[in-house]
């Protein structure tokens, strides 16, 4: 029997710093986010950002909170709830870190007799720090927990026709009542070495500007490549003019080079050139989170309005967009009546 497991990155259970630390250890000690040794992976999280960061994060969170809880998490239920109701496959949702856990996820399949298993990462971009630790951990929990399963996964879609309208016409939908001046394509950054270690050529990326533009196989497995790429094909779907739009990388931590230009620089000197009306939209990300509601939503428009700006757009991630939800539910049919 057939089903899927849609997976996101997670959320603290709670606002409470313990629960935040308790989250931020999970996520900050995988070896593909933060991918140093192991002792000095263990010495940097516990032994540095543990002891300083949930209780700001902790209030970061209690900003953007919901009643029915966080965000995030309350999206990607109504998206699994909505999906389900479109597809005849038993379809249950998990997150990478947090509750509901992949373990959890895959034992809800389980009772109900799944054997064959489609993983959607929730992420239109490949990343090690995304799709893969999501990839890898859910093989492991196969290995160990779930021999009789065999699993399949839809790769990246930020090149797909059908996520590239909904991206573009959701963008539309958000900005066609409003004025602004400059479009940012804002993505979450991952730190440079990232990208030159999932080359799969070993050569190709240099992070030279070019390399991202020409045709290799390493593209495949490439963040920056791929986020340039969204960018580019919804500008051309939305017929933007060159100068109205640009990409930026956003959440940048610790003191490596991140992939740059920086959304926080990038907006501000926006602000100083006079750009007076912005937008910005978040497509490394299908659901509102922390990333998009509190860094962009409050903080970069905050620092945005500081510097002369007079209107700052946020348009919505996609969450549970019922034409998003159409394109998903679609792509599990194909597989679900698939041999």
């Amino acid at each position: 029997m057939k089903g899927v497991l849609l997976v996101n990155l997670g959320s603290p259970d709670s606002t409470d710093p313990k629960d935040v630390k308790k989250y931020l250890d999970e996520f900050l000690m995988d070896e593909r986010v933060i991918d140093l040794p192991g002792w000095l992976r263990t010495f940097v999280v516990r032994g540095i950002i543990l002891n300083t960061r949930p209780k700001k994060s902790a209030e970061a969170y209690s900003k953007i909170w919901w009643d029915e809880g966080s965000p995030l998490i309350v999206l990607s239920e109504r998206l699994q709830e909505k999906v389900q109701d479109l597809t005849s496959v038993p379809v249950s949702l998990a997150m990478r870190y947090g509750n509901p856990s992949i373990k959890a996820g895959l034992d809800e399949l389980d009772k109900k007799g799944v054997d064959e298993v489609l993983l959607i990462p929730l992420y239109p971009q490949f990343a090690m720090a995304t799709t893969e630790t999501i990839l890898v951990l859910a093989e492991e929990l196969r290995q160990k927990h779930f021999p009789h399963m065999s699993f399949t996964n839809i790769p990246a879609f930020y090149n797909h026709d059908d996520y590239i309208r909904v991206l573009a016409n959701s963008i539309h939908e958000h900005l066609k009542d409003k004025e602004w001046e400059h479009l940012l394509f804002s993505y979450h950054g991952v730190p440079e070495r990232h990208i030159k270690k999932s080359d799969i050529t070993r050569s190709h990326c240099k992070i030279d500007g070019q390399c991202c533009f020409s045709s290799s196989p390493a593209h495949q497995f490439c963040y920056r490549h791929q986020c340039y790429m969204t960018t580019k094909r919804v500008a051309e779907y939305l017929e933007l003019k060159e100068d109205s739009y640009s990409t930026s990388f956003q959440s940048r931590l610790g003191i490596d080079p991140w992939l740059q230009p920086y959304t926080d620089k990038t907006v501000n000197g926006f602000a100083e050139k006079g750009v007076r009306k912005m937008a910005v939209v978040t497509p490394a990300f299908v659901s509102d989170c922390l990333e998009t509601l509190e860094e962009i939503g409050m903080e970069a428009k905050e620092e945005f309005e500081e510097r002369g700006g007079e209107e700052f757009h946020v348009i919505p991630c996609l969450n549970d967009d019922q034409e998003w939800v159409k394109v998903l539910s679609r792509w599990i049919d194909e597989w679900a009546h698939s041999s």
